[in-house]
């Protein structure tokens, strides 16, 4: 593709994409088809001969993008969105075309450079700890977070044959568990063998009492007891639950010393991926308090903060233990900056070797928002989300299943068990208009209803649209 060719392609692309934007309220959120639908339109064959682009834009407009799950839709109220913004879509337009691989400094000073400053940038915001100052990378999702803190907090302890046990809760990300069966530690995720569940409290944060009593297990009597990471959860997938990492801490201390006269010295992760963001806005730091005890932090600017995924923002104190369980350097990466010590190889705090120029889109986001934008942003959708709690607690036939939680709202039928909440959920998600997930309540169970905002395009509008929906539904379904 000639210079002019890609240009053209590329305003052609720009403007449809912004198109696309413009038109999402006009599309159902969710398609309508039949497994198979892509699949049996797509040529068994690729091209042996170059198509046009108006083929390929063609089959973009009519076979692809309607048979997506639009998460900027602004009737989106499923999972967590992944929320875009203009400045996100350009700065990943900016790194797809400078195309670099930024896993030594030395392959790209200021891709290296420009992450250190970003991530120091979101610390302050954060008002995380300054042990985190320097100690910050751009990983790919949450869940890639979780693995590397535990395979940080394995090559930390000093018995490096010692099988290391992980202990988090019941309403925990699924990650936590896969990341312990990539690691090692399970099988399955049937293997509780070295992965300890604690239980919740009614609004999901982890239990103070059954954590004391499953910690106090794998210590009491061992003189030489194994080392334990534990997970914890700032805004649980389920229901929002912000588990309590300084008692957690606390209580780990506590039984340590009884048993071997020393502070817990296990490693402490706590996963703030959705909620961490809201600390951006004074008012909800409180979500990042477990952030003074932690020894890794992890926070998702794409789920809440205006960045296209993937985006994951990852801190640690202990950086040796993170670069000692991650590095290796063939001959062929030696060089004077990295053997010299006087640079940071980012490759050795990821997964992989390569790595893709995140920060460059999270750099355009923040300059072009400013913090008090990516503020307004949080407090507009916990506002929206607090206007829809206070009309479900005012509906004789809906009942909150716990408070809500930032922007997380769950509900549920007051009559009729789970059938009815169930029924509920697919009447209004058969609207077309919105879309709404469901969880199991944490202090029972029960199936409910998430209501959560968090779509760039979403207006106050769309929100009281989704309300005549959820009335309608539930006054049919009551009737």
């Amino acid at each position: 593709m000639t210079p002019d060719a890609f240009r053209a392609a590329g305003h052609r692309m720009v403007d449809e994409i912004a198109d696309y934007m413009h038109a999402l309220e006009t599309m159902p959120v969710r398609p309508d088809a039949p497994p198979g639908t892509v699949l049996g339109a797509l040529p068994d064959e690729p091209p042996e001969t170059p198509e046009s682009w108006d083929d390929i834009h063609r089959d973009l407009r009519d076979l692809i993008i309607p048979n997506l799950t639009h998460w900027q839709h602004p009737g989106f109220f499923a999972y967590f969105s992944c929320n875009a913004s203009g400045p996100s879509i350009l700065g990943e337009i900016a790194s797809a075309g400078l195309n670099i691989n930024g896993m030594l400094w030395s392959t790209s000073p200021a891709a290296t450079e420009l992450e250190t400053r970003v991530l120091d940038w979101c610390r302050r915001a954060f008002e995380l700890p300054e042990a985190f100052e320097g100690n910050g990378v751009i990983q790919g999702t949450a869940s890639e977070a979780t693995l590397i803190a535990l395979l940080a907090a394995r090559a930390r302890d000093e018995t490096p044959d010692r099988p290391i046990h992980l202990v988090t809760s019941t309403q925990a990300h699924s990650s936590v568990m896969k990341a312990a069966m990539i690691a090692g530690l399970a099988r399955t995720p049937e293997d509780t063998s070295r992965v300890h569940f604690i239980e919740p409290n009614p609004n999901g944060s982890m239990n103070l009492d059954d954590l004391r009593v499953r910690a106090a297990a794998l210590l009491d009597g061992a003189p030489n007891p194994p080392p334990i990471m534990v997970s914890a959860t700032a805004g649980t997938t389920g229901t929002g639950g912000i588990d309590d990492a300084a008692e957690i801490r606390a209580v780990l201390d506590d039984l340590h010393r009884a048993h071997n006269g020393a502070p817990w010295p296990g490693w402490l992760h706590l996963d703030a991926a959705w909620a961490g963001a809201a600390a951006v806005c004074e008012e909800h730091r409180a979500a990042l308090a477990g952030a003074s005890v932690a020894d890794s932090v992890c926070i998702n600017p794409h789920k809440w903060l205006l960045t296209n995924f993937d985006c994951d923002l990852f801190w640690v104190r202990d950086r040796d233990a993170l670069v000692r369980a991650l590095s290796i350097t063939p001959e062929y990466l030696r060089n004077p900056a990295s053997d010299a010590g006087a640079v940071i190889d980012y490759r050795d705090w990821q997964i992989p070797l390569g790595r893709r120029f995140r920060a460059l889109k999270l750099w355009f986001v923040i300059r072009h928002y400013g913090l008090e934008g990516l503020r307004a942003h949080i407090r507009r959708h916990t506002a929206w989300a607090d206007w829809i709690e206070g009309r479900i607690a005012e509906h004789p036939a809906l009942e909150r299943v716990c408070p809500r939680s930032l922007s997380l709202v769950c509900f549920k039928a007051a009559r009729g068990g789970d059938d009815a909440t169930r029924a509920l959920l697919d009447a209004i998600n058969a609207s077309g208009e919105v879309f709404l997930s469901h969880t199991a309540a944490p202090a029972d169970g029960a199936f409910a209803i998430r209501f959560v905002p968090g779509a760039t395009t979403t207006e106050f509008r769309h929100v009281v649209r989704a309300w005549e929906i959820i009335e309608r539904a539930t006054n049919a379904l009551d009737a």
